[in-house]
């Protein structure tokens, strides 16, 4: 199998890595919008760099992982589509519904393969949460708590280009509140606050964010997210039923103190961030594409799923500028 990996940033080198590693992966073509980038990557692992995306296309590869900067994943996609190729694409599709709803469109008239890349999907913690509620062992489910913290905040450059704190960050653990309580969400209200660092508010974003969420079933979420955690990287859920309370991403690195005197001890050496906390989801998401594309899996997460949790995030943006509750059916999942 050949495949074709347009983009070696930093979660592009990890998924190179991963498949250059692949048994069922005999090489791979590397490409970046820095070609010096791809070359010494591809000098690295012992693969092959091409001058640019075009060159994968022309040189033939049996599937294209997409690791570029957002705006030029939908016309990647739809590129690949219509060269009949299967793709596994970071999150998001586009930052907008449009650009979503335009690439999915090409690929069901293609009948090709997207998934995309909510790795959490295939964290350990997250799908034993998934199996607690599907096992009943929580009875009826009636709180979830979510939260993503980032130690420290993006580069200044990149805030405009992200899509914003509820669609670049808050959109994994809206996908994941879909996936693990297999509900729908039917309204939100968010806010934010802009009261940190100015790079914020020149980019009409916010560093600290909060939206609560009613599923279709009358369950109550909280999704909560910031840029400017100094204790370290904190990404947590806690499902509460009327029997039992589980919580994923509580262990001896989670970078919370408690004030009890009899409480457990500061995390030693609390998760720096993503790549850390994340590193077998983000492995795990490629060995299940490779299956994929053999024909031995059921696509994990096709991009219906990214669109569902696009929906949510544009909504709390809605809600937040708005400063209103936003139902779901304003927001449209066809074109």
């Amino acid at each position: 199998m050949r495949i074709g990996v347009i983009g070696t940033g930093r979660i592009g080198t990890i998924h190179a890595n991963t498949l250059s590693r692949h048994r069922e992966v005999g090489s791979l073509i590397l490409s970046d919008a820095d070609p010096a980038r791809a070359q010494d990557l591809a000098h690295r692992l012992g693969e092959t760099a091409a001058p640019g995306a075009d060159e994968i296309f022309r040189w033939g590869v049996d599937a294209v992982v997409i690791t570029t900067a957002t705006s030029a994943h939908a016309d990647l996609i739809g590129r690949a589509a219509r060269s009949g190729l299967p793709v596994f694409c970071e999150k998001p599709i586009a930052l907008d519904l449009p650009g979503t709803l335009h690439a999915l469109a090409e690929v069901e008239r293609a009948g090709t393969v997207l998934q995309m890349g909510f790795q959490r999907r295939f964290d350990k913690g997250y799908a034993g949460a998934r199996e607690a509620v599907r096992l009943g062992r929580l009875g009826r489910l009636h709180t979830v708590r979510a939260l993503t913290s980032d130690q420290s905040p993006p580069p200044p450059q990149w805030l405009p280009l992200s899509g914003g704190l509820f669609r670049d960050t808050l959109i994994h653990d809206f996908d994941v509140l879909r996936w693990v309580t297999g509900r729908e969400v039917v309204d939100v209200y968010a806010t934010g606050s802009d009261a940190g660092p100015a790079m914020f508010r020149e980019a009409g974003d916010v560093d600290t964010g909060a939206a609560l969420l009613t599923l279709d079933d009358g369950t109550l979420a909280t999704a909560t997210a910031t840029r400017l955690n100094g204790a370290g990287y904190d990404v947590r859920m806690e499902l509460s039923g009327e029997r039992d309370t589980v919580v994923v991403g509580l262990d001896d690195r989670t970078p919370v103190a408690s004030t009890e005197p009899t409480g457990p001890p500061p995390a030693d050496k609390p998760w720096p961030g993503f790549l850390e906390r994340f590193g077998p989801a983000y492995e795990a998401e490629l060995c299940a594409f490779v299956d994929v594309v053999r024909g031995g899996l059921a696509n994990p997460c096709d991009g219906r799923e990214a669109l569902q949790a696009l929906r949510i995030a544009e909504a709390c943006e809605i809600s937040r500028h708005e400063r209103r509750p936003v139902a779901l059916t304003e927001i449209p999942d066809t074109a």
